[in-house]
């Protein structure tokens, strides 16, 4: 989600204002989490402390923890009834969001990764439809998940959250360091780290569900990879060992030839890309196909207006229902050229940086000083 937001950007300071800004954001869960948690467990400590798993099942539903209903308790028995419902309304909305955000880009990965890959000369209708249909699909999926969450961690949803990106991310942290800061790393390389990154993940996060949390007083029978290695250090260990089979793989393949690294790598981030005569593509792009050289590069004349229906079909799922212009090849270049450019106004640079710096520096006062 954030990877697909920042390229999105309208420029490179945008991009960096916006991680940073993330970043900030993303400190505040910790007080956010532990402080009504440590309230909510004095408040009630037969209910959101409950030990005794007939009693925790009789409370919240689950025989291993009720810590999950700390926060919703206190504000269902402390606000009074219009705070209680605005509360409400913000943890749904922002529920809300967080889901929107994650299927969408979800369905993008698998319209323009996979869907495409089989459907070549798919129309955007065709992908657009494409992508509705997975986010039901993963809904659908999402709410055949809820028991599984509901057992896994000992019943605490936010130690779910973590274990899976720790099962789950290293391998994509581990690729997108190699692959900004090291030349010589290639497909192959990435693609087998991603593949064996996963695999070994996934063995984790089986074995998790496979193997419950014990209750209090049982002792503990899980593996030892369970039940003596933390999750956030098995999510360190994974990222290394993605990072080794990387190397080693590229190193074992032919690298990417030079030409096609500008603008890719920190090291190429300012070659500019060779210049093309648009005059002559614009020429052999019309011998290629001839009927379509000189229709390509005008705006769309049919003005004819679509059945009610099939704009009512369109409506509906989001596409255009006016002519669709088309740019030029050079007004197509100028645009690109505009949209990669990575220069910066020297203010917001600095302003960026300082920020980015400020808050490397907090996180790790912060992890340091509670870990």
């Amino acid at each position: 989600v954030i990877v697909q937001r920042s390229l999105s950007a309208k420029n490179l300071s945008h991009a960096k204002g916006g991680s940073v800004l993330g970043g900030y954001l993303k400190i505040f869960p910790m007080f956010f989490i532990v402080m009504p948690g440590m309230i909510s467990r004095a408040l009630y400590p037969d209910e959101v402390g409950c030990v005794d798993p007939d009693i925790c099942q009789r409370v919240c539903g689950a025989a291993v923890g009720c810590s999950n209903i700390a926060y919703p308790k206190l504000v269902i028995e402390l606000l009074p009834d219009g705070l209680r419902g605005l509360m409400i309304a913000v943890m749904m909305a922002a529920l809300m969001s967080s889901l929107t955000s994650i299927f969408n880009s979800s369905s993008t990965l698998f319209v323009i990764d996979i869907w495409q890959r089989i459907r070549r000369k798919a129309s955007e209708q065709e992908l657009m439809i494409v992508g509705r249909v997975f986010i039901l699909i993963l809904v659908v999926i999402s709410i055949l998940w809820i028991p599984i969450i509901q057992s896994a961690n000992s019943g605490k949803l936010f130690d779910y959250i973590q274990s899976i990106t720790s099962y789950l991310a290293p391998p994509i942290t581990a690729l997108f360091i190699l692959a900004i800061f090291c030349k010589r790393i290639n497909e192959p390389g990435a693609f087998w780290g991603l593949m064996v990154g996963l695999a070994v993940g996934l063995v984790r996060m089986i074995l998790e569900f496979i193997y419950s949390t014990p209750s209090c007083g049982e002792e503990d029978r899980r593996p030892a990879v369970l039940k003596d290695l933390h999750y956030l250090y098995f999510a360190l260990i994974l990222c290394v060992l993605t990072a080794i089979v990387i190397v080693l793989i590229s190193l074992c393949t032919p690298p990417i030839p030079e030409e096609k690294l500008v603008c890719l790598t920190w090291w190429t981030r300012h070659r500019k890309a060779p210049t093309i005569d648009l005059k002559n593509y614009k020429s052999r792009a019309a011998q290629i196909n001839p009927a379509d050289g000189e229709s390509a590069l005008v705006e769309s004349t049919d003005s004819a207006k679509p059945p009610c229906w099939k704009m009512l079909y369109l409506w509906f799922c989001g596409l255009s229902t006016g002519p669709t212009p088309t740019l030029s090849q050079e007004e197509r270049a100028a645009l690109e050229r505009r949209l990669t450019s990575i220069e910066e106004k020297p203010l917001w640079k600095i302003v960026c940086n300082v920020n980015a710096i400020l808050l490397l520096t907090v996180n790790v006062f912060l992890w340091a000083y509670f870990g």
